[in-house]
């Protein structure tokens, strides 16, 4: 059996403040992906925590469980593995009011 691999841009140049999530990726097919968030430029402060969401219809979301650091400097990047996911996949985070992200995000999916 030959390996499948897809990368998908989910979030390119937005910016998030406040409850935030990129769009919603379609992985049925995959067995593991990886998710990379790069910061464009950052307003204050930021020590945020995303998370991965899972959803059976791509309309209602729960947490996963995976959370991880969002970056906190211009042009730093963070990641996430996971596994057993289901069929779709996003990345979310609550972003306090005062402060924001603008970001890319990235989907790096295996079946």
């Amino acid at each position: 059996m030959l390996n499948q691999s897809a990368t998908a841009v989910v979030a390119r140049n937005e910016r998030w403040s406040g409850p935030s999530a990129c769009e919603p990726y379609e992985a049925g097919w995959a067995y593991e992906a990886v998710v990379f968030v790069r910061a464009l430029g950052i307003e204050g402060p930021l020590a945020c925590e995303a998370r991965i969401q899972i959803s059976a219809d791509g309309f209602n979301w729960v947490d996963e469980g995976t959370r991880f650091a969002l970056p906190n400097a211009e042009g730093a990047v963070s990641f996430a593995r996971v596994s057993h996911f289901g069929n779709w996949l996003r990345v979310a985070a609550d972003i306090p009011a005062d402060r924001a992200i603008t970001l890319i995000c990235t989907w790096h999916v295996k079946g």
